[in-house]
């Protein structure tokens, strides 16, 4: 599977935060790869390890020209962390992720709060109380999936 980079942040002890857009940070220690591959030793520069980037699309990460990573690096390597912030996704994220309208998840928390379809409330609609596709309330505005990210 395809994990997208959201966004990307240089720590200390040559180690990054990796945001991915399935709402999943990761800690990625980079000391390892400047040990065995010499391109990489050019990171002992702190300004040069410090100005780490998204590569375009979030394919991966960039120093350079020379210097990247894959997202599948990433992941695969990356230590999971907690956040305040975990399991939060926005509308774009969510669209590409499931192939569903930003229209049609902007109406998921009024088609889901505190009524039912069988309440004659809901207006006519495939979701039918958001059954069809396993959303439901969790109590704070916001809709998740039963196994999936919130939207924010």
């Amino acid at each position: 599977m395809f994990h997208k980079v959201k966004g990307v942040a240089a720590l200390p002890e040559h180690k990054l935060s990796v945001e991915f857009a399935e709402g999943v940070t990761k800690i990625y220690d980079a000391a390892p790869l400047m040990e065995r591959i010499p391109v990489f030793k050019e990171l002992e520069d702190e300004a040069l390890f410090g100005s780490v980037q998204v590569d375009a699309g979030g394919y991966g990460i960039v120093w350079n020209d020379d210097i990247d990573l894959s997202c599948d690096e990433l992941w695969d390597n990356g230590e999971e962390v907690s956040t305040p912030f975990d399991d939060l996704m926005s509308f774009a994220d969510a669209t590409e992720l499931w192939g569903l309208s930003e229209s049609t998840l902007r109406k998921a928390p009024a088609l889901t709060r505190g009524s039912t379809a069988s309440s004659g409330s809901l207006p006519e609609t495939p979701w039918r109380g958001s059954t069809a596709i396993g959303w439901e309330p969790d109590g704070s505005g916001r809709v998740s999936q039963e196994h999936g990210p919130k939207i924010a």
